[in-house]
């Protein structure tokens, strides 16, 4: 109450009564005009929020703009950054690995195929593939093969954020009956066009189609992506004097079918080029490189064991220079001093020296390193054990890490499946069907019978075992239970295909038995390893310490 509700409260309280009820009224009103976010993450009046001056526009303006440089801080860390390399190669390593492989899975009952017949061609189409994508020529620039692209694209998403692939095509030879062909150009190159200099807008109308550009992609008025222009070189690069734009559709008029790929991960609706990978984590990576070299650098001369000579008379009157050959002996006017292994100088008469003593390298760099370095993994989805390499922690936490991890490697790799494998062999079975070498009615009449034919899935690296003996028994479980197949788990645990191994393992089996040994059928199984050593392991992990990080 202030000094009138008090003067008014001993002249006549029941009028001081009503002030306060109206006041208490008042304060209730505000609270619920205050209520959620406006007390919280969107206050105005708090003074950590008053400083935050926030705004998001729309995703050409918060990305575009922003992706040109965002592009050259990634490629700089990714060429002198450790943490950055990692995260960008244990991602291409998980991801595609030697590539993403073809396993053809058609639809054969709706096709009224037998499984023989389904299996016959699987394997037909898997071979013709693989004729193709082996060949160096199925790369434009003839330098990989479609699984060596495939690792480049990925890397190309990463690090810039978005890989382009062209579709080409060229007569084909008798080494290579196709002639589809795969050109991936960096993202750099999809840009806008302009007339002089070399700042790349971001933004332009088209003259003609009076569509609009952004940073390269061609929307029409209802912002469907029409056509990407492509720069003969690099726009921001002095190398080539003579810069063209090229305009190419994004898909054929009559076919439908793509002509060029963008791989990238979409954040905003609406938006038409993607983010580094490396982008959320740039700052944090850069400081830590920087501190990093700081305390290598502290190190090193910490390192050096350095004598310093004080006497009354100069370099040359000790007899001593410090140096071997009489041409290269020290004067008392050319006296200098380094810091060095075994060095030693000779001070002038009156000189003296102090060392600062920095107490580095800190003691305390591996924790603050691991701790920034558990930060950067969060944001990129990679626990730190992952990320640098390192697994100190039980069996269990170490498994937790692998597959949450793995959890972020399987989406991306269902991405670039989806975005780069699928088209491209779709195209390339469209090729082999037009041109004979497979037999697949109704193709080109219905859509339906054609996604039939196409169906497919895209196998890479396996996640890997930390422990065999249990992760076997899991997956006998799994199987026996119905809850997994043996195809599945021979893809999850070592990457290969059941079908493969059942026809080596029976081949095998008679090469034993005509030989007259014995087989191991039936033998080796995960049920078979000795319950006492299960139990043991058991007991041994259960009895390991748990650090924070475990806990």
């Amino acid at each position: 109450m202030n000094m009138i509700d008090k003067a008014i409260e001993k002249i006549s309280p029941q009028t001081a009564l009503k002030r306060e009820a109206a006041r208490y009224k008042l304060k209730i009103m505000r609270s619920f005009q205050n209520s959620g976010y406006d007390e919280s993450g969107a206050a105005r009046n708090k003074n950590s929020m008053r400083g935050w001056l926030a705004s998001s526009k729309t995703p050409q303006e918060d990305i575009d703009k922003n992706i040109p440089v965002l592009r050259q801080r990634s490629r700089s860390l990714f060429m002198s950054a450790p943490l950055a390399v990692s995260a960008i190669k244990t991602n291409r390593t998980n991801i595609v690995g030697e590539g993403l492989r073809l396993k053809s899975a058609i639809d054969g009952d709706f096709l009224g195929m037998t499984p023989e017949e389904a299996a016959q061609w699987q394997r037909s189409a898997e071979r013709e593939f693989e004729l193709w994508a082996r060949s160096k020529f199925c790369d434009s620039t003839r330098v990989n093969n479609f699984y060596e692209i495939q690792q480049v694209a990925c890397m190309s998403w990463l690090m810039n954020g978005d890989a382009c692939v062209l579709l080409e095509y060229e007569p084909p030879t008798k080494m290579l009956p196709y002639g589809l062909r795969i050109h991936l150009i960096e993202s750099d190159r999809i840009s806008t066009p302009h007339s002089t200099g070399n700042n790349v807008y971001l933004y332009a109308a088209d003259p003609d189609t009076k569509n609009r550009i952004f940073n390269g992609v061609e929307v029409d008025a209802g912002n469907r992506v029409v056509a990407y222009h492509i720069c003969s070189t690099y726009p921001n690069s002095n190398l080539y004097a003579r810069k063209e734009w090229t305009r190419v559709k994004a898909f054929g008029e009559k076919t439908g079918t793509p002509n060029v790929l963008m791989i990238y991960e979409t954040e905003r609706a609406e938006q038409y080029r993607g983010v580094p990978y490396l982008a959320p984590v740039i700052e944090s990576l850069k400081q830590l490189t920087r501190y990093s070299e700081a305390e290598m650098m502290a190190a090193v001369i910490n390192g050096f064991f350095t004598v310093f000579v004080k006497s009354e008379k100069g370099a040359s009157e000790t007899g001593f220079t410090g140096v071997v050959d009489e041409e290269d002996r020290i004067s008392d006017d050319d006296v200098n001093y380094e810091l060095g292994p075994g060095m030693v100088n000779i001070l002038a008469p009156g000189e003296d020296i102090e060392i600062a003593d920095a107490k580095r390298p800190s003691s305390n760099f591996d924790a603050f390193t691991t701790s920034l370095a558990k930060y950067v993994g969060a944001a990129l989805e990679i626990p730190v054990e992952v990320l640098v390499k390192h697994f100190s922690s039980s069996y269990s936490a170490s498994r937790a890490g692998l597959l949450e991890a793995w959890k972020g490697f399987r989406m991306k790799r269902s991405w670039l499946a989806a975005d780069f494998c699928q088209p491209v062999y779709e195209m390339f079975l469209a090729e082999a069907i037009g041109a004979g070498r497979l037999k697949a009615p109704g193709f080109f009449l219905d859509p339906v019978i054609r996604m039939a034919y196409c169906g497919a899935q895209w196998n890479g690296p396996a996640q890997g075992m930390i422990d065999p003996v249990k992760e076997v028994n899991a997956a006998e479980k799994r199987i026996n239970i119905g809850i997994s197949t043996r195809q599945r788990e021979t893809i999850e645990m070592t990457g290969g295909d059941f079908d493969s191994n059942v026809a080596q393992l029976a081949r095998e089996n008679q090469l034993m038995e005509a030989a007259g040994l014995h087989t191991a059928r039936g033998e080796g199984r995960a049920e078979d390893v000795s319950r006492e050593e299960n139990e043991k392991e058991d007991e041994e992990e259960a009895d390991e310490p748990e650090d924070d990080d475990n806990k």
